[in-house]
């Protein structure tokens, strides 16, 4: 998949006429209009007559000199590749196959390994592995860097071309070279290919009282699922909800209408996020609409470097707000907003048009969002003995009774209670962040009580 996917608009239309003009005006060149007419083009349009000049000598040299013959067509292309690169990691030109690719991978279903990645320094880097997919299963991790497809060295290629390469039949494999920080030296993964059905939001109680929502990506219809979710686990726990834990941890971002729905679902009134850029069409303001679903319920939202985009729209949005505690650690950082225009050669442009900002007026780009409280990912074992039973009053001979609950009762009261601590020990050593954020919803339940 491509990404960070980021905040996409689709919009079926046209380059602008400025653009229109000046890609003409490099055809014009290399097809070697006079000085004259380029001279009054400048004039204007201010545009850079030496550096139109310098791109017709560098095409006519690469044309006469280059140790293979390169059509005008493929030659136009890396020109218009290199110029959207230029611009920041995330514009770029997609032609008629990677465009129809780009479709095929935001759809919900796709062939492929389940990541969301990006270019840095030349080489692929993981933003996040998508939940239950085969990069997830196999140990990809946020931040990896990947170096080699197969025999293949990234270096060189563009995102497109490795997206391609890592794309394939269903049920073949292919080896990943990665680096990762803090390994001495490159790690190895197998990934076999499959059909990649994305699953945007998860759900289960955690304790009675206490659900769990995991969104995995932001799609159009996230909010209305997040929803269901949440009716389902006050279905289950046969009562409102006494706090929830909302887990964004390595969302790599979506659509932001979806995000701002989702903020929407939490947040009584007020803005939620605003983005600014230099088109009119660029401006929007998303305000809450009256409502909280959780009727004020504690919420404790989890992220770390794996969230972006549309999850630190969220988080940015219930923090500002004071709506919700924020844990983990700090956000990946993309505060920015990419529309696809269509072209009329069946390809498609991916451009940056906007900067989106927090209710508070806070731009995440390149800085990210800060935890309310920062923990990071933990590994812990248990350090009781449990071959040890100890002994409690009750297990005394000829103890005395309770006069307010039955033998019985403390006993299954008991029972109850060493349930939840094993269930505690269990989640505490398969997900640390996860226990310490229930322990801080349930404490934060607690004060709103007293």
């Amino acid at each position: 998949m491509y990404g960070p996917d980021g905040l996409e608009s689709y919009m079926s239309k046209q380059f602008k006429t400025t653009l229109v003009l000046v890609f003409g005006i490099f055809l014009g060149v290399c097809a070697s209009l006079t000085s004259n007419v380029l001279a009054n083009k400048e004039e204007a349009k201010g545009l850079p007559l030496d550096q139109l000049r310098n791109f017709s000598d560098i095409f006519s040299r690469i044309k006469s000199d280059y140790v293979e013959d390169v059509t005008d067509e493929a030659l136009l292309e890396h020109a218009i590749r290199g110029m959207l690169s230029g611009l920041d990691p995330h514009s770029t030109y997609l032609n008629a196959d990677e465009y129809n690719e780009l479709r095929i991978g935001t759809s919900g279903e796709f062939g492929g390994l389940g990541i969301q990645v990006g270019m840095e320094d030349g080489f692929v880097k993981v933003i996040s592995p998508i939940d239950d997919t085969p990069a997830y299963k196999a140990g990809l991790e946020s931040g990896d860097l990947i170096i080699r497809l197969d025999d293949k060295t990234v270096k060189g290629m563009t995102l497109n071309e490795a997206v391609k390469v890592m794309r394939g039949k269903p049920g073949t494999d292919i080896e990943l070279t990665v680096v990762r920080d803090g390994e001495d030296k490159p790690l190895k993964f197998v990934v076999t290919r499959d059909i990649i059905k994305v699953k945007s939001v998860k759900n289960r109680m955690l304790d009675p009282g206490y659900g769990y929502i995991r969104i995995s990506n932001f799609q159009s219809k996230t909010a209305p699922q997040l929803l269901d979710a949440i009716n389902k686990l006050k279905e289950e726990n046969k009562a409102e909800l006494k706090g929830l834990i909302l887990d964004l941890r390595n969302n790599p971002g979506g659509v932001l209408n979806a995000a701002a729905e989702v903020s929407d679902m939490f947040i009584d009134k007020g803005k939620l996020v605003y983005t600014e850029g230099r088109i009119d069409n660029s401006h929007y303001e998303y305000n809450a609409k009256p409502g909280d679903v959780l009727d004020g319920a504690p919420v404790v939202v989890l992220i770390n470097g794996g969230s972006a985009s549309a999850s630190e729209i969220v988080a940015g949005a219930l923090q500002d707000h004071k709506r919700a505690i924020v844990m983990g650690s700090k956000s990946f950082g993309k505060g920015s907003v990419q529309t696809i225009q269509e072209l009329r050669s069946g390809g498609a442009v991916k451009i940056t048009t906007a900067r989106y900002f927090t209710p508070a007026g806070r731009s995440i780009q390149g800085e990210g969002i800060t935890p309310d409280i920062i923990l990071d990912k933990y590994t812990v074992t248990s350090a009781d003995d449990d071959s040890i039973t100890r002994i409690k009053e009750s297990d005394l001979n000829n103890h005395i009774s309770n006069p307010t609950k039955s033998d019985e009762a403390i006993k299954n009261a008991e029972d109850e209670s060493d349930e939840a601590k094993k269930n505690g020990k269990v989640l505490a050593t398969e997900d640390y962040q996860l226990h310490e954020a229930l322990l801080l919803l349930k404490g934060l339940s607690l004060y709103n009580r007293s």
